[in-house]
Parts: structure tokens; C-alpha cells; sequence
């Protein structure tokens, strides 16, 4: 049940996932990173989600050790994802970058390591050097982000592990029935990545009408129709109250009615790279 900041999916190796989380794509490492882990712990959040291009692991990791001392919570209380960039694809050059992004994160373990992105010709590889890092027990669930159905069908036929995770971007105007039915149809979680569009859905009519009826904000109403169709979601923000607005999404439920209109503003936009094409 979603009943609060701390409740849980479980993964299809029986580890528990928060549904909601922080995320620090474009967070500046330094103080920034640090502050806005710190607060978000502070306010409850059990799931921070990084990576090593975002290259702000060390940052991430002092906003940890600094969260966990504030909250009096242990470190098995936290949900700690990274991904491995596509720079370090290939099965000993993925091994190695782990092992980076626990040293600078100051962690002996990771909840979740994703592929970055399905670089072509590189990405089988790299899921051995996961399935291998699992298999030692040095990381809790594995898992891949910005795959199609068809790269996912690539890594599965394969794969001795099937991918716990599958991160995408997913927001009410990239809506991807298809792909969000195939993982679960595969015990795959989606999780979203910029569920609020970078901000561009802030001022939908049709949204604000939604918020309106609920005493909600335009974000609330999207971060909570993520979790209504099952996505788990980890909007970035660094400043408190945000934070805090955030998260406070458990106390209300929307309609069948209301999803279904937030649905139909679905037009297959991206504003990120297209994970066919994408040349980095």
C-alpha cells in the first residue's frame, strides 16, 4: 500500500523499492548536492537517486552520512541507486566504475546500479559485469534505464538475471502504455525520470483543474499519478519547500476518471534524447 513517504514496491528479487524518491540530475556537486540529500532525509525520503555522470557521487554521499546522523536512521534504512556511464561500458571497465562510485559515494554497498543508457554492441557486456556484481552479493538489484522494448528483449534472451528496474522518462505527455505494460507484464518496475517535464507541465489547464479540485499543486497531481499507475518517481529539487511539497502526495487519491484526462495529454514528446538515436 502507498500510504506514505516510506512505503515500498518489491523488486521480483523481493527487495523493497521506495515509490518515491529524490533524484539530483543537474544538482551542482558541493554544497547544493549535499543539502538537498541532507533535507530530503531529514523529511523522510528513504530512496536518493544518483549517477556517476551526474558527477556529483562524492556530494550525494556527504548528504547521506550527514541525512542518516540527522534522522538517527541506519544506512539499511536508505535506498541508494547509481548507474554506470556509457563511457565505462564493457564487463571489467563496469566492475571498475562500481567500485568508483561506492568510493565516492563512502558506501560498501548499492541498493539498485542501472545501465546508463542501451549503447549498441556495449550493453550485453555491461549486464554480465552486473549480473556478476549481484551474484556477489556486492550490490541489491540490478537494473537498466532508457530501455525500449526491443533492448530489453535483447538483454532478456541472454540474461541470467531478468533487470529489476527499468528507468525512462514518463510524465503525463510521454505516457509509454506499451513499454510500462511490457515490464509489468515482466515484473520489470518503471520508474520515471523528470516526471514533472522539467517544469513544462507546470502550467497545463487541465492539470491545474485536477490540482484545483484536490487543493493540490499541478506537481503533486503528477507525482501522485505516477504511483497510481504503479511508476515510481524520484522529482529533483533542491529547495526545501519543494522537497517537502513533493512528497506530500499520500493523502490523496485521484479518480479513474482523473487519470484517464491526465492520460490523454500523453503526445509521445520527450525532452530528453531519444533512446533510438542518441549518439553519446
Amino acid at each position: 500500500m502507498m500510504t506514505n513517504l516510506q512505503s515500498t514496491t518489491t523488486l521480483h528479487n523481493g527487495v523493497k523499492m521506495p515509490w518515491f524518491g529524490l533524484g539530483v540530475f543537474k544538482v551542482e556537486e558541493g554544497p547544493e548536492v549535499v543539502e538537498s540529500v541532507k533535507t530530503a532525509i531529514k523529511e523522510g525520503y528513504r530512496s536518493i537517486d544518483t549517477a556517476a555522470i551526474y558527477k556529483n557521487e562524492e556530494g550525494v554521499g556527504q548528504g547521506i552520512h550527514e541525512g542518516l546522523k540527522a534522522a538517527g536512521i541506519s544506512r539499511e534504512d536508505l535506498f541508494v541507486t547509481s548507474k554506470v556511464w556509457n563511457a565505462d561500458f564493457g564487463y571489467e571497465s563496469t566492475l571498475e566504475a562500481y567500485q568508483t562510485s561506492l568510493d565516492k559515494l563512502g558506501l560498501d554497498y548499492l541498493d539498485l546500479y542501472l545501465i546508463h543508457w542501451p549503447v549498441k554492441g556495449k550493453y550485453i557486456d555491461t549486464w554480465k559485469a552486473l549480473e556478476t556484481l549481484y551474484s556477489e552479493n556486492r550490490v541489491k538489484s540490478i537494473g537498466v534505464s532508457n530501455f525500449q522494448i526491443h533492448h530489453l528483449e535483447d538483454v532478456m534472451k541472454d540474461a541470467k538475471i531478468i533487470p529489476m528496474v527499468n528507468q525512462v522518462e514518463y510524465h503525463p505527455k510521454l505516457s509509454q502504455t506499451e513499454l510500462l505494460a511490457y515490464c509489468q507484464q515482466h515484473n520489470i518496475q518503471l520508474e520515471a525520470w523528470s516526471p514533472l517535464m522539467q517544469g513544462q507541465l507546470l502550467e497545463d489547464s487541465k492539470l491545474k483543474e485536477i490540482a484545483e479540485v484536490h487543493g493540490k499543486s499541478v506537481a503533486q497531481v503528477i507525482l501522485r499519478w505516477d504511483l497510481q499507475n504503479g511508476v515510481v518517481t524520484i522529482p529533483k529539487s533542491t529547495k526545501e519547500h519543494r522537497i517537502i511539497e513533493n512528497s506530500s502526495i499520500f493523502d490523496f487519491e485521484l479518480s479513474t476518471d482523473e487519470m484517464k484526462q491526465i492520460a490523454s495529454l500523453n503526445e509521445s514528446k520527450r525532452i530528453g534524447p531519444d533512446p533510438d538515436t542518441f549518439d553519446f
